[in-house]
């Protein structure tokens, strides 16, 4: 049940990577909901759905494997996403707790490489896909959205999910109507001449990028959950946001697949012009610009927790006070990093995607291993939480525990991958060689990174921990009474 907002919010956020007291705690649970399905109810989800088909899966297996993929990511996902309330911190200050003070720049290392990568894909997609439908340049295509995307994240959490309830409210009709004309018929195209069928290599693909797509959302969606009140219930969390991420990104999987093999579509947001152009003159216009702008608010998502990631990082080595100037200076460089990075690509937009997609699913699962493990069967929840902004506190410098998961479970699987053509390079692994390269790398190091830690943190002193947590809370009572005197 949603408790009563108890102030309202400054037009900039003033929070960061420090901790969210209950007086603050203005969210809303059902705005989870309609702020991941927004998150996947755009551009960058469609071409997912052009991964089976352009290795030969028929639409059946495409759009099943898309659902298996979708539905195991979203479960991780969502089971993170419950960890917010409960602790009122962004998801990378919480994983000090396996990796360390110090330790927890290796996963943060892989959480920045996710956003980065992510808003690279994202303008390379932009700029193909409004050139293709519109001829717009694509110079100033990638300008105007990594603009859009940096003010968006530095006004914050509240206009993050003001803006996706809003595109999500125009959005939805428009793309119900383009659905159902080309369920009924309507929205063109016809059999294909090229011969789809089944093979495990493709259908493994497009499982694992569609799992990865929302599995990579799993080092930022607590913050947009900390704002809950604490009492919110973990189950209500966790289906919001499961049904919210899962439903549009499974909705927007089978409609890609079908625009590749039904249209011949070749980009995305071209293929959406033109099968709502059939269904309603000028109605592919309009829907795929709505579906642009959504990519571009989720730019301003990745813009967000990436800059969440660098100051947790840069706190690590040395402590810092985190400030509004702070947050602006680190989203400004950010902006600059990934618009530089996607001016290099030379890809197609399938290809970007996919590569990308595999890199940040074999970097996270290590992690997301770890830290589930930690918060649901290790410690239960139960965490010191100043002692996570302290070097020397409970959880020390380096955590040899997560640190050592994270590496076995990382070096386990690069037998089993196979990395996408990435330029001139490509890898694939002894085993996936002789597995016909069949990628099951993700499964195994998810496996072998949860066992590990958990076998490692049986020798955890949790009594002492649980001293810790308790003058934790009495720290924290003491300064939320001075906050508001």
């Amino acid at each position: 049940m949603d408790s009563p907002a108890p102030a309202a919010a400054p037009l900039i956020e003033v929070r960061s990577i420090d901790w969210v007291p209950d007086e603050e705690r203005h969210g809303r649970l059902w705005h989870q909901a309609p702020l991941w399905f927004l998150g996947n109810f755009q551009y960058f989800t469609i071409p997912i759905g052009f991964i089976g088909p352009s290795m030969g899966l028929s639409l059946g297996w495409t759009v099943l494997a898309g659902v298996l993929g979708i539905v195991i990511g979203t479960i991780f996902m969502a089971f993170h996403a419950s960890q917010g309330p409960t602790l009122g911190l962004p998801q990378m200050i919480q994983s000090r707790a396996q990796f360390g003070y110090r330790g927890v720049i290796l996963p943060l290392f892989a959480t920045l490489f996710t956003y980065v990568a992510f808003n690279v894909a994202d303008q390379v997609l932009l700029g193909d896909g409004l050139h293709s439908a519109f001829g717009w340049n694509a110079n100033l295509v990638g300008i105007a959205a990594a603009l859009g995307a940096a003010a968006l994240a530095i006004f914050g959490h509240d206009w993050v999910h003001k803006a996706f309830r809003a595109l999500l409210y125009v959005s939805l009709p428009l793309m119900i109507i383009v659905t159902i004309g080309v369920i009924t018929g309507h929205g063109g195209g016809g059999p294909s001449d090229t011969h789809y069928g089944f093979g495990w290599v493709a259908f493994m693909a497009q499982l694992s990028a569609s799992a990865a797509y929302n599995i990579t959302y799993a080092p930022y969606v607590s913050d947009y959950s900390r704002y809950l009140p604490a009492s919110t219930k973990p189950g209500g969390v966790i289906a919001s946001v499961f049904f919210g991420a899962a439903g549009s990104a499974v909705w927007l999987i089978a409609l890609g697949a079908w625009l590749a093999i039904r249209l011949g579509a070749t980009d995305g947001l071209a293929g959406l012009q033109t099968a709502g152009n059939n269904v309603i003159p000028h109605l592919g216009q309009a829907v795929a610009l709505l579906s642009a702008l959504a990519l571009v608010a989720t730019m301003g998502m990745n813009a967000y927790g990436g800059m969440l990631t660098v100051l947790t990082a840069v706190d690590s080595v040395r402590s810092i006070k985190p400030t509004r100037t702070a947050r602006v200076v680190t989203i400004l460089i950010l902006t600059v990093v990934w618009f530089g990075i996607a001016k290099l690509i030379s890809a197609g937009s399938v290809s970007t995607v996919f590569t990308a997609l595999t890199l940040m699913l074999y970097l996270l699962v290590p992690w997301t291993a770890c830290n589930l493990m930690d918060f649901f069967v290790v410690r239960r929840g139960h965490y010191a939480i100043t002692d996570l902004f302290r070097p020397h506190g409970i959880y020390g410098a380096w955590g040899w525990r997560g640190l050592t998961a994270y590496a076995i479970g990382f070096v386990v699987e690069l037998p089993f991958m196979v990395l996408p053509q990435l330029g001139s390079f490509s890898f694939t692994g002894v085993l996936a060689k002789q597995m016909g390269g069949v990628d099951i790398a993700w499964l195994v190091g998810l496996v072998v990174t949860g066992v590990t830690y958990w076998l490692l943190s049986r020798s955890l002193d949790l009594a002492t921990e649980q001293r810790a947590e308790a003058a934790s809370d009495r720290e924290l009572g003491t300064a939320h009474v001075g906050q508001t005197a």
